[in-house]
C-alpha cells in the first residue's frame, strides 16, 4: 500500500556516494533494474524537494547518486540526511570506494579526468593528489554510509552486491561475513576483519586443491580440525558479544572480513559457517570477494 502524500518514510531512499571512479554509475544501473526511480548528481539542497515530489508521486523506491560534482553543497548533506531520519524517512547510504591504485588503473584506462583535477588559474591538479582532496571532502559521508570496496569487484560482482545490500528488509543491523584472500588486499569496507592464515590449508591436499570452503569435502576436512573449532568460536563470540552494542548505536551494517591465502577455502567455509549461526538471530548476508569474482 502506497503512503499519502508527502507521508515521512513513504518511500525507501537509496543515497549513492563515494569516490570518483569506484563504480557509482554501475551501482545507480542495478538499483534502477531493481526498480529504483534513480536519478544522477541530485544537488543536495534539492534532496528533500526530490523525495516529497516522489512521494506525491507514490513512487516507492527512489535512488540518487551524490558525489564532488556538487561539491559546494555536500556541506549541507551530511545535516540533511539526519534530519530526514528524524523525521522518519527511511535513507540508505552506500559509499563506494577503491584503492588508490585501482581507481588510477581506471582513470587511466578510460582517459577521463577527474571532476577536481580542475583548479581555477592552474591547467591541472595531479590525479592522486585530486582523489585525496575528495576523500577528505566525502570523509564524513563515509562515517555515515555503509562502505562497499570495489577494488576488486568486477561490474557484475558489483551489481549483485548491491542488490543484495538493498533487498535486505529495514532492520536494525544487517550482518555481513565477507571472505577474502590477503593476496588481493585486505577489504576497506571492513568494520571487523579476521586472519585464519594460521589454521591448516586445504590447498595443500591434492584432491582439495581445486574445491572451496563451500564443499562437503573441504568442510569436513576443516570440521575435524580442532583449532578450526577454536578460531570459530572465538570470532562467533566476539561478534555475539558486541552486536547489542552495535544495535544500541543503531549501526546499519556490520562486516566482518575473514581472509586467507586464496580466498578459496578456510575463509570461505567460516564465512558460511558463520553466517548459518547468525541467520536466526539477525539479517545476514554471506559474500566471497574471489569466488563471486571468478563467477562474474
Amino acid at each position: 500500500m502506497n503512503a499519502p502524500a508527502g507521508r515521512p518514510g513513504g518511500a525507501e531512499v537509496v543515497l549513492v556516494t563515494g569516490i570518483s571512479g569506484s563504480g557509482k554509475s554501475v551501482a545507480l544501473h542495478a538499483l534502477e533494474d531493481a526498480g529504483y526511480f534513480c536519478v544522477d548528481n541530485l544537488p543536495p539542497e534539492l534532496l528533500r524537494d526530490f523525495i516529497r515530489l516522489e512521494q506525491e508521486r507514490f513512487t516507492s523506491r527512489v535512488a540518487v547518486a551524490v558525489d564532488v560534482r556538487t561539491a559546494v553543497s555536500l556541506p549541507q548533506l551530511m545535516p540533511l540526511v539526519a534530519k530526514l531520519r528524524e523525521e522518519g524517512q527511511h535513507i540508505r547510504v552506500l559509499f563506494l570506494d577503491a584503492s588508490t591504485d585501482a581507481l588510477v588503473r581506471r582513470f587511466s584506462e578510460s582517459r577521463r579526468p577527474h571532476p577536481l583535477s580542475a583548479v581555477e588559474g592552474e591547467l591541472s591538479r595531479a590525479l592522486i593528489e585530486a582523489l585525496e582532496m575528495e576523500r577528505e571532502l566525502l570523509s564524513g559521508m563515509r562515517e555515515i554510509a555503509t562502505v562497499v570496496d570495489t577494488s576488486q569487484l568486477r561490474p557484475a560482482q558489483l551489481r549483485t552486491w548491491v542488490r543484495d545490500l538493498v533487498g535486505v528488509p529495514p532492520s536494525s543491523l544487517t550482518l555481513v561475513f565477507e571472505s577474502f584472500a590477503f593476496k588481493n588486499g585486505v577489504p576497506l569496507d571492513a568494520d571487523c576483519m579476521f586472519d585464519v592464515r594460521v589454521l591448516p590449508n586445504p590447498f595443500y591436499i591434492r584432491e582439495l586443491r581445486p574445491k572451496t570452503g563451500r564443499d562437503e569435502e573441504v568442510a569436513q576436512y576443516l570440521e575435524a580440525q580442532p583449532e578450526v573449532a577454536v578460531m570459530m568460536g572465538q570470532i562467533e563470540s566476539f561478534v555475539r558479544h558486541w552486536l547489542p552494542a552495535l544495535r544500541a548505536d543503531q549501526r546499519a551494517y556490520l562486516t566482518v572480513c575473514i581472509g586467507c591465502t586464496g580466498g578459496q577455502h578456510r575463509s570461505v567455509y567460516i564465512a558460511e559457517t558463520l553466517g548459518l549461526r547468525f541467520r536466526s538471530e539477525v539479517t545476514t548476508l554471506v559474500r566471497h570477494r574471489e569466488l563471486d569474482a571468478q563467477a562474474h
